[in-house]
């Protein structure tokens, strides 16, 4: 999975935690998968929604009712569910998993294997703001999730963040293709 391909997951709530569950089996009818994530309707819809965009999931035809659809991964879809399953299952626990759902923390943790600068994270974010930005790697560093350091070897010392603990757990179950 690319860069691109993660932040355009993530920019939905719900959307990881609907690929995990429809990759460990839960049927993709909405009432199941809604009953499953524990999210509103709008959210859930919207989510769902999103996902049919990114050409993630689909219609399965010719199964459920016109009002009540059955969705299916497709082939790429399937290869962003089992992500998204690895992805969930290296969440310590549900607190955790409020912080998976925020739009800019998954594809932080992806860039951050090894030690980057606050440019070299914003550069391969393209979208993010210098805000966004700071309050993720904020909320990441309180968690714990990401460690912050300064580094001296240059004339003018900077801040490098790193994940650690969960976070490398997470950055290892999202590989990113180079």
């Amino acid at each position: 999975m690319d860069i691109k391909s993660l932040v355009n997951i993530t920019s939905r709530a719900w959307s990881l935690k609907i690929l995990a569950l429809m990759f460990s089996g839960v049927p993709g009818r909405q009432a199941p998968l809604l009953a499953a994530t524990d999210a509103s309707r709008t959210s859930f819809a919207a989510s769902l929604d999103h996902l049919i965009k990114l050409g993630l999931l689909e219609r399965n035809p010719g199964h459920g009712h016109p009002l009540r659809p059955e969705f299916r991964l497709t082939q790429e879809g399937s290869l962003a569910a089992e992500t998204a399953d690895k992805i969930i299952a290296s969440v310590p626990n549900d607190d955790g998993f409020v912080l998976v759902q925020r739009t800019w923390t998954v594809p932080i943790l992806a860039l951050t294997a090894a030690p980057q600068r606050f440019s070299e994270i914003k550069s391969s974010l393209v979208p993010i703001t210098d805000r966004a930005l700071s309050q993720s790697l904020l909320l990441l560093e309180e968690r714990e999730w990401l460690r912050r350091d300064i580094a001296t070897s240059q004339r003018a010392p900077h801040p490098i963040y790193r994940a650690v603990n969960a976070g490398k757990r997470i950055n290892r179950a999202v590989a990113l293709d180079s």
